[in-house]
């Protein structure tokens, strides 16, 4: 690479267009400092001269601010003058200021820029230099290297053409032509590194020379660098210095805030206390007229007390007047009644007789009675008429008298009903005086013996002064009636003064209905009498309700006179089921002396019929009365209520507020309101203006505040219908707005006044209410007269009444009031009406009037035209009406404000209305989109309120008349965002949703539709049409399906329903995938909990072929097609998904189709476990502590058991499936429940991550939930991956690569319900794990299951493996309801290695999986010995012991058993075979050996059998016992596991001695066994004591190599030991080793001749042999020595030494 020179001026120009960009917004920042440069040298001379006014100002502020705020103003203005002219000295200087210029920073920034590229390039020639000397070196090294290989391989060619190897010669030769080729390559190589390390030297050189040319610069430009950081630090302090003048003046402000609001607060203070002392002077004075008035109040309840004394004194004299008339009248009632049945008899014999009269005389019996029948009627009817009459003279005179007395007597009257109802406004009296007389009564009544009904005060009545009325003076006056009309009784009972409800009832005298009281059972007639009841009960049905039904209903006295007598029919009905009896009982206590009930009683009535009844009602008094009429039924007793209603006055007005409107000065208005009497009685009226409204009220400059208090408070009352007054009232609802002018303390006191009214409203006072009124109008009118401009003498009156001001109005009529208005000055005119009446219970009557007076002829009827809501660009007219009051024709011209111009028009512009007519005026208004630039004022943007002002002109008068335009404009906008929806991938088998949110920008709502969609494209909801309402917001659903691999790009249209369009740009890219589902979509069927649920499917490969004229082909977008082939997929299913899909991986070949498994099993969540278990442990706790604090109350399970199901119906939560006492036992502690939850501290409350999944909580509360469960409805979507080529099954899929475009999805619908069979056993695991079987073991597991369904339930099995280890030993077939069986199911591995096998319970609707699992282990064993056990040496007779151990390595629990062969059954058998020591010592099989001779095995082994946990060892003792002397004790101990195979042998060998010494070593001499005779054990010692005992003979064998230098001996040895006895001897065992001369010339030697060995022990006695000079190998040595053992006895042995030299190659024989 060769780098030409660069020179200053092409690096000044050259630099690139991109470091331009890079460093454009730099030099514009250095470009907008540079020109404020100028500024900030300025502020900063004005800063620094300001210094010295900082330090005095910061002097002022510490010393507290003594000068005041104008000082500090001065002293900055002579501060400022003064620094004057030194900023003028610093303008001069500031050209003298050398600042850099923005063209000498960009040549600035190039040299930086350049200085870094030349640097750059020279550190990179430095190191292309280095490494290319590296790799110099490499190669000289090799160089070297293989020029010294070359030499080598020259003198190994020499070395080997010496020694004539023609193999190693050719092969030495070629290795010399490789090494010669690859020296002159490493040669050429080094030449052209040479080369090239001198071209880049010669670059580094140019470019160093380079460098030196801009050192110069360099250094100039790092002296600029430091004066632009020193202008930088230069303005950092002027801006920190502004900061502190700017701080110091805030402080200066917040002082002087702070100054006026201590004098703000001083001035409050001195306002509180004017106050607090005006208080308390106002309170002195309150105090003092309270002491009076209080004083004034006690005389007057003191004068009431005695009052009410009296009255009461004059009460009980009437009640025992009462209690005298009622003794007599009941004695008149018995005669009475004993006369009438007289009579009756009387009249039934006169009525035989006339029958048989008239038979006699061979007349119609019939008609003779009913003319006779008729003749009576008209007689009564006459005498009837006569009555009537009498009785109307006797109303028209009391009238005439009534009327007389109320004119002469009106203000006595009124006074008295005022003094009533103001006594009965003491609530507390009144109760005490009706307990009073309840005492009373009931006391008489006792006395009396009467057996009645218990007293009740009368119910309220209607109008306050009936309300008023007590229960003496009704008595009082019943009973006066009562002794003055008693002897009239019988008169007046015939006169009738209403007709009868039905005709014709009354004339029957006869009853059909009536029975013989001969004819009625007598226990019911005896029931009946007395008055007991019983339920009727008739086919299966008890009688509910009423059996008796009145009609009518309600007996209703209405509108009655005093002294008239009233009747009235009343029919009872029988309603129940059967035949019922039926007899008065009585009527209510107060009524008894005005009404009376004729009533036979007709014996039995069927179901469905009816009796009648007349009640008589004789008025006394002129008050309302309500009370009942009681009965006594077979089923019990009933009652008709009654009531008399006396003549009332109820008035009210149709309006009470009168609208005159706008009329000109000088006409009159008349305006008419309608008084209407709805009651029976009339009055006479009187209208007047309101007390506090003398004169009508004007407010032509100010309004009047009582005005507005007036229609505050017809603003503030609702409408009421008081049904306790006369005078109906409606109020009308208002809203009014005090104006701003007022003041707010009236207002405040009229809001008091209104809330006092309020509450005298809801009292039911109206008359105190109308009374408070008044007074609270004349208070504020009084109040605000000086408001007024004109005094009352001043205002002319322009509301005024008609004609009729008083006058009579009569019982249901109406009066016609005229209210006049007669405008004279211009303005608003009010007035307020009373219309008062001489009825005493009748309230006055208030109504208003308003008006306003012109001085205009020409108004508009409307003159706040309302546009309502209007769109931009959108055209809206209305009519506006004018009205003309002038006599004459005007010309008028309309005009708008010039800024709505271009908006709004009137069309005429100029018009001619006719004298008193009107004139159309159309208005036309088109708002565009320049309306708030254009309207200004009139318009505000924030609200869209638009408030234009019109002006009529009249010609020839300056007077206008002003209209106001009144519209809210609004925008048609509709925004949808996003503007763009980019759907992304979308295969053809999908369909991909995208969310859009439409939002109507207007305050009106708007219809809008989605129109020309695509086939496509789907919008929901409601396919993309809709009305959105002001300012919502509504989400769409855009919803794209791809029909064919392309990409997409197309526009959704949205239209408005004033035909504005939307658009919505989207794009997508369809792709085609090379598989396909059969389906994607799987809905599973309703899977129980813990169960399974298979549904199955195919992924098949269709693609065939890449032609794309015969079918489509897969591909993305307009990518290339996928190639034909295998095509592999993998479902990835989520890992806490209950989906299992088999095979999830898989290759599918082109045209066919792969089977796939989808399984659904539903399991409890983890997390609603643990909280359920925390749920359960809280409770448990809470109920611990509460039987910790009270032990007594559950003593026994029973008891909580009790509690707890009482606690589960409280909380409802009681469970329909019943439970063992056991299971319901075991769970006490979970299942408590939580009265005192508080008792569990929160440091008490269980962890949620604590819980352990085999914990007792985890288990119980997964078994509840799953009892519980109420089911539930999930949604899965699973990705199908899908990739072109086939799977490795080593490799996996992770070699292949996919498109993640490609990928299919499926889409699962799975309900979970609760199940119908559950688990009860192991905490309702449905897994039954055997664990760690040994192989060929086989156990047994038992499991529980439950029906908590209501059903009875059967069940099915699935077939386990038949070739596995698992197998079902009992099966279940039904269960009841709540009903537990068992399972019985086992495992029998047959290998090393886990099974599964699945047991499918199935029912009609739902299904049980039991998951079986184990796991077959091989037994395996340690044993701390090996195949052999040697016990050593023991003395015949005594017993020695070995332990050794044994260790379970396996994981589960081995029983094992200890065999020993010489005890095994088949001894006998084997003993018959060929003896072993024939047979060479290789081919023996036989371990048993040497045994005692008294039939006891000489080793036993303990513990015999047992068994070893997984993990652990077991300790075995074996002992060994002979009973004679032998070498060749042995047997054989076998481990036996499961009492199969043994897993473990082991060889028990002993010897046995009868004298406690032994000496063991050379060659066996002789058979391991014994001779088959057995010698008596006394013939040794008997040949001991008579004989010597024979020599015995030892062999040693030494063998030397032949031709070792130096030769190495040969050994052997011998083991002389003394067995540990039990016998206490002292003597030790001594040994001494006869060696002849021979040994030592044969070349043997002996390490030790003589010793001694110590009881317990053994001693080695070490043989050697070197093989003397002239020893053949063909001739071996054998020399004899004698051994001598000393103890108890004296042994002695031969030892025989053969030695023999073998050579190194020939085994030794």
């Amino acid at each position: 690479m060769h780098l030409g020179t660069i020179s200053m001026e092409d690096q000044e120009i050259s630099y690139s267009e991109e470091e331009e960009q890079k460093f454009l917004p730099f030099l514009e920042e250095e470009e907008k400092e540079d020109k404020a440069s100028e500024r900030s040298n300025v502020e900063e001379h004005w800063e620094s001269e300001n210094n010295c006014f900082e330090s005095k100002l910061e002097e002022e502020l510490a010393g507290g601010g003594k000068t005041g705020s104008e000082d500090d103003s001065e002293g900055v203005g002579d501060q400022s003058d003064s620094s004057m002219e030194s900023l003028e000295h610093c303008l001069g200087n500031i050209s003298n200021i050398q600042t850099r210029k923005y063209m000498d920073r960009i040549c600035m920034s190039a040299f930086q820029r350049n200085l870094k590229e030349v640097s750059d390039i020279a550190r990179e020639k430095q190191f292309m230099v280095q490494n290319t000397r590296d790799k110099l070196g490499t190669c000289q090294l090799q160089i070297e290297m293989l020029a010294k290989q070359l030499e080598r391989v020259d003198i190994e060619i020499e070395k080997e053409e010496a020694a004539g190897n023609v193999a190693a010669l050719s092969r030495l030769r070629a290795m010399r032509r490789r090494l010669c080729t690859e020296l002159e390559k490493e040669k050429d190589f080094e030449l052209q590194i040479s080369l090239t390390l001198k071209e880049n030297m010669l670059e580094m050189w140019q470019m160093e020379t380079e460098q030196g040319k801009y050192e110069i610069l360099h250094e100039q430009l790092k002296k600029s660098e430091e004066e632009l950081e020193m202008q930088y630090q230069e303005r950092a302090k002027v801006r920190i210095w502004k900061e502190k003048i700017a701080a110091l003046q805030a402080e200066e402000n917040q002082r002087s805030r702070q100054k006026k609001e201590e004098e703000a607060q001083r001035e409050y203070e001195e306002k509180h206390k004017k106050m607090i002392e005006d208080a308390k002077r106002n309170h002195k004075k309150a105090v003092f007229f309270l002491r009076k008035s209080m004083a004034r109040i006690h005389e007057r309840n003191a004068k009431e007390e005695a009052k009410t004394r009296e009255h009461m004194e004059r009460r009980i004299q009437a009640v025992l007047s009462l209690k005298t008339s009622i003794a007599s009248n009941r004695e008149k009632l018995r005669t009475r009644q004993v006369r009438n049945k007289a009579m009756a008899l009387e009249a039934k014999k006169q009525e035989m007789k006339m029958r048989e009269a008239i038979l006699a005389g061979g007349g119609n019996v019939a008609k003779e009675i009913l003319l006779h029948k008729r003749l009576l009627e008209h007689e009564k009817e006459k005498q009837a008429y006569r009555e009537q009459q009498k009785s109307r003279k006797i109303e028209i005179v009391s009238k005439i008298l009534r009327e007389k007395a109320a004119i002469h007597k009106p203000k006595r009257s009124q006074s008295c009903t005022k003094a009533i109802k103001g006594g009965g406004k003491l609530q507390d009296s009144v109760l005490w005086r009706m307990r009073t007389w309840q005492y009373i009564e009931e006391s008489c009544k006792a006395s009396a013996g009467a057996v009645s009904q218990p007293w009740c005060p009368p119910p309220p009545c209607s109008s306050a002064g009936e309300r008023t009325a007590s229960v003496g003076e009704i008595s009082e006056e019943t009973s006066h009636d009562g002794l003055c009309e008693s002897d009239e009784d019988e008169e007046e009972k015939d006169k009738v003064l209403v007709e009868p409800e039905f005709p014709g009832l009354w004339g029957q005298e006869c009853d059909l209905c009536k029975v013989a009281k001969e004819e009625m059972d007598p226990e019911q007639l005896e029931k009946f009498q007395t008055g007991i009841s019983h339920k009727q009960i008739v086919s299966g049905r008890e009688c509910k309700g009423r059996t008796f039904y009145s009609k009518p209903s309600c007996i209703h006295f209405q509108d009655f006179d005093v002294g008239q007598l009233y009747k009235k029919k009343i029919v009872l009905i029988n309603a129940s089921y059967r035949v019922n009896f039926c007899r008065l009982v009585g009527i209510s206590e107060w009524l008894k002396d005005f009404i009376s009930v004729h009533f036979n009683p007709p014996g039995k009535i069927s179901s469905g019929m009816s009796c009648g009844l007349v009640v008589t009602f004789k008025p006394m008094i002129n008050e309302t009365l309500e009370g009942e009429v009681m009965f006594m039924a077979q089923t019990g007793s009933f009652s008709v209520p009654l009531k008399c209603t006396a003549k009332r006055c109820i008035l009210a007005l149709d309006k009470e507020f009168i609208d005159f409107g706008s009329h000109v000065v000088g006409e009159t208005i008349s305006r008419t309101i309608n008084l209407t009497n709805s009651g029976a009685l009339g009055t006479r009226f009187k209208v007047q203006p309101s007390a506090g409204d003398s004169s009508t009220q004007r407010a032509t400059a100010k309004p009047s505040l009582g005005r507005v208090v007036t229609q505050h408070f017809s603003a503030c009352i609702p409408e009421k219908k008081i049904s306790n007054n006369s005078v109906t009232s409606v109020v009308e609802k208002k809203e009014l707005i005090c104006p701003e002018d007022s003041e707010e303390r009236p207002c405040s006191a009229a809001q008091e006044e209104l809330q006092r009214v309020e509450m005298s409203w809801k009292d039911g006072s109206t008359e105190q209410l109308g009374q408070d009124v008044l007074n609270s109008r004349s208070a504020l009118d009084t109040d605000n007269a000086h408001n007024v401009e004109l005094s009352p003498e001043e205002t002319p009156v322009e509301i005024m009444l008609g004609k009729v001001t008083e006058g009579e109005i009569g019982p249901f009529s109406s009066v016609k009031l005229q209210i006049l208005f007669v405008p004279t000055i211009p303005g608003d005119a009010q007035a307020e009406f009373v219309i008062t009446f001489d009825n005493p219970d009748c309230k006055p009557l208030f109504f208003r009037a308003i008006g306003v007076s012109v001085d205009v002829p020409v108004w508009v009827s409307n003159p706040n035209v309302d546009l309502k809501i209007c769109m931009y660009d959108r055209l809206y007219q209305d009519c506006i009406v004018i009205q003309s009051r002038a006599k004459a024709t005007l010309c008028l011209k309309f005009e708008v404000c010039r800024e709505l111009s271009k908006h709004m028009e009137l069309l005429p512009k100029t018009g001619y209305i006719q004298a008193q007519s009107s004139f159309s005026l159309r208005l036309k208004f088109l708002p565009r989109r320049s309306l708030p630039e254009d309207a200004g004022r009139y318009f505000n943007e924030e609200t869209g309120i638009l408030e234009v002002p019109v002006r009529i002109l009249i010609v020839g008068k300056a007077k206008k008349v002003n209209f106001t335009v009144h519209a809210i404009v609004t925008t048609s906008d509709l925004e949808i965002s996003p503007a763009q929806i980019n759907f992304g991938y979308c295969t053809i088998y999908e369909a991909v949703r995208a969310n859009i949110k439409l939002t109507n920008k207007s305050i009106l709502p708007q219809e809008f539709g989605f129109v020309g969609l695509p086939e496509f494209v789907e919008i929901q909801p409601n396919d993309g049409f809709g009305i959105l309402l002001p300012l919502e917001s509504l989400t769409l659903d855009i919803i794209f399906k791809a029909n064919k691999a392309k990409e997409y790009s197309f526009e959704l249209t949205c239209k408005s329903e004033i035909n504005r369009q939307f658009k919505l740009s989207c794009k997508a890219v369809g792709v085609h995938p090379p598989l396909e589902l059969s389906h994607s979509l799987v809905q599973f069927a309703a899977t129980a909990l813990d169960g399974v649920s298979t549904a199955t499917l195919y992924v098949m490969n269709p693609h065939v072929s890449v032609n794309p004229f015969t079918h489509p082909v897969p591909r993305i977008g307009k990518g290339e097609a996928a190639p034909v082939g295998p095509t592999s997929f993998e479902f990835h299913v989520p890992e806490t998904c209950p989906i299992t899909i088999t095979p999830s991986v898989g290759t599918v070949l082109p045209g066919k189709k792969s089977l796939i498994q989808v399984s659904f099993s539903p399991t409890l969540s983890d997390q609603q476990i643990r909280e359920e278990a925390v749920r359960r442990l809280c409770r448990a706790a809470a109920a611990g502590a509460e039987m910790q604090d009270d032990p007594q109350q559950i003593t026994s399970p029973c008891v909580y058991l009790k509690k707890r199901k009482k606690d589960e119906k409280k909380e409802g939560k009681k469970s329909t499936i019943p439970m063992s006492r056991q299971q319901s036992a075991r769970q006490l502690p979970r299942d408590g429940g939580s009265k005192h939850p508080t008792s569990l501290q929160s440091s008490e409350r269980p962890k949620y991550e604590e819980l352990k999944p085999d914990s007792d909580a985890y288990m119980a509360a997964q078994a509840f939930l799953r009892r519980n469960f109420r089911g539930r409805f999930e949604k899965y979507i699973i990705p199908c991956f899908v990739a072109s080529g086939c799977i490795d099954e080593k490799k996996g899929s992770g070699n292949l690569s996919y498109s993640p475009y490609n990928t299919l999805y499926l889409e699962l619908h799975c309900p979970a319900v609760a199940p119908s069979v559950v688990v009860t056993s192991d905490h309702g695991k449905n897994t039954v794990n055997f664990g760690d079987v040994a192989v060929g073991h086989r156990t047994m597991k038992q499991i529980t299951i439950q029906n908590i369904s209501l059903e009875r339930v059967e069940l099915g099995f699935s077939v386990l493996n038949p070739n596995g280890p698992f197998l079902l030993v009992r099966a279940v077939k039904m269960l009841e309801p709540g009903e537990n069986k068992t399972l019985v199911i086992s495992f029998c591995p047959h290998g090393n290695e886990w099974f599964f096998d699945v047991l499918d319970i199935r029912t009609a609707k739902t299904g049980l999986t039991l998951k079986i699992t184990g796991r077959g282990v091989m037994p395996t064993i340690v044993c701390s010995v090996g195949e052999v056990l040697d016990v050593g040496y023991v003395l015949a007779g005594e017993k020695r012991t070995a332990t050794f151990k044994i260790q379970n390595t396996s994981p589960v629990t081995l029983p094992y058993s200890m065999q020993l062969d010489s005890l095994s059954s088949t001894r006998d058998k084997d003993q018959q075979k060929i003896p072993s020591f024939i047979t060479s010592p290789s081919q023996r099989t036989e371990l048993v050996e040497t045994q005692n001779y008294n039939g006891l095995s000489v080793f036993s082994i303990f513990p015999a059998e047992g068994e070893i946990v997984a993990g652990k060892s077991q300790d075995f003792t074996v002992t060994f016992s002979p009973d004679h002397e032998s070498l060749c004790y042995s047997d054989c101990l076998k481990v036996m596991l499961f009492g199969k195979e043994p897993a473990h042998v082991i060889h028990l060998k002993g010897a046995a001695r009868d004298h406690p010494m032994f000496v063991e070593g050379g060659v066996p001499l002789d058979v391991p066994l014994e001779s088959l005779a057995v010698t008596s054990p006394t013939a040794p010692q008997k040949a001991r004591a008579g004989e010597q005992k024979p020599v015995k003979s030892i062999l040693l064998a030494l063998e030397c190599f032949e031709g070792e230098s130096p030769p190495v001996p040969a050994t052997a040895e011998l083991r002389v030991g003394s067995i540990l006895t039990q016998l206490a001897s002292k003597k030790k065992l001594e040994f001494s080793l006869e060696a002849p001369p021979l040994l030592q010339q044969k070349g043997f030697t002996i390490e030790a001749t003589k010793g001694r060995v110590e009881r317990g022990q053994v001693r080695r006695i070490g043989v050697s042999w070197l093989p003397p000079a002239g020893c053949r190998a063909d001739d071996p040595l054998l020399v004899t020595a004698l051994l001598t053992l000393r103890s108890d006895i004296k042994e002695t042995y031969q030892i025989v030494f053969m030695a023999k030299v073998v050579s190194a190659c020939a085994p030794s024989e």
